[in-house]
């Protein structure tokens, strides 16, 4: 049995499972190979490593863990999660691993709109947020797909940028990228040039396991959790874009932020595992 099982390959769990394995705390972190920014060519924002392409993170980060005799990093999916008396059990395509401590990072996935082309451009001439890609589109041409309060805000961040605005929500039929940019056929049939696009997608939880354990959830969908990122199961922990405390209306999604929560959770789950042996049995 392993004292910790981290679910997620992303900011969130690589940190985590550092965070346990310098404790030498026997560490199965499980990587689907799937992430929210796989699309995403450079990530910003994150200082040291401004621009930083999220696969070459990802890279760094197993290469730190590889270091670590008692942290185990498989390329595989989880299928399920329950509880067992105080243990979490993982259930895996053919094999089951048990861990006195769960870490959940398995983020949040991105409903976008079903505008053909926009898939094609996600993560590269189309955003969300422009803290990670805003600067980049500085005095150039940015066409916003978004409205109420959100159009508002972008438009006041962007317009420090001198970036010139256009406002095209709910007008795209179709986008083509092209000459660094993108092409976007509009409901009147012209067709409008621009450098870059910010959207406002939904987003859901990546896994089942918050359901699956019965874990408190926000009005998000994403799982509640305390400024330990323990969440309302003992033993359980969440971190990253797929739990945020009840004060946030949503994750502050970025890889400082998931890395930080990573830190919380892991250093947690240590304090989690030292009660757990300290308790006399019976």
């Amino acid at each position: 049995m392993y004292d910790a099982i981290v679910i997620g390959g992303g900011p969130a769990g690589l940190q985590a499972a550092l965070t346990l394995g310098r404790m030498h705390r026997s560490v199965l972190l499980l990587d689907s190979g799937e992430y929210r920014n796989g699309t995403v060519e450079h990530a910003h924002n994150y200082v040291t490593h401004d621009g930083i392409a999220p696969a070459e993170f990802r890279r760094q980060a197993r290469a730190d863990l590889a270091a670590y005799d008692t942290v185990e990093v498989r390329k595989a999916s989880a299928d399920r999660v329950e509880q067992d008396g105080d243990e979490l059990v993982v259930h895996l395509a053919g094999s089951t691993e048990r861990a006195a401590a769960l870490v959940l990072a398995t983020g949040v996935r991105d409903a976008l709109p079903d505008v053909p082309g926009l898939a094609e451009a996600w993560g590269k001439e189309i955003a969300a947020c422009p803290f990670c890609h805003g600067h980049e589109l500085a005095g150039r041409t940015v066409a916003l797909d978004v409205e109420g309060p959100h159009f508002e805000r972008l438009s006041a961040m962007l317009g420090r940028l001198d970036s010139e605005l256009v406002d095209v929500h709910g007008r795209v039929r179709t986008i083509v990228r092209a000459d660094g940019g993108l092409d976007l056929a509009m409901d009147d049939g012209s067709i409008v040039h621009v450098d870059g696009m910010f959207i406002a997608p939904t987003f859901s939880q990546s896994a089942p396991f918050a359901e699956q354990l019965g874990l408190e959830l926000n009005e998000s969908g994403c799982v509640r959790v305390n400024a330990f990122q323990a969440t309302s199961v003992p033993g359980v922990f969440a971190a990253g874009d797929a739990a945020h405390h009840p004060e946030l209306p949503m994750p502050m999604s970025s890889i400082v932020t998931s890395q930080a929560a990573g830190m919380v959770a892991g250093a947690t789950a240590v304090h989690h595992l030292l009660v757990r042996e300290s308790t006399p049995v019976g």
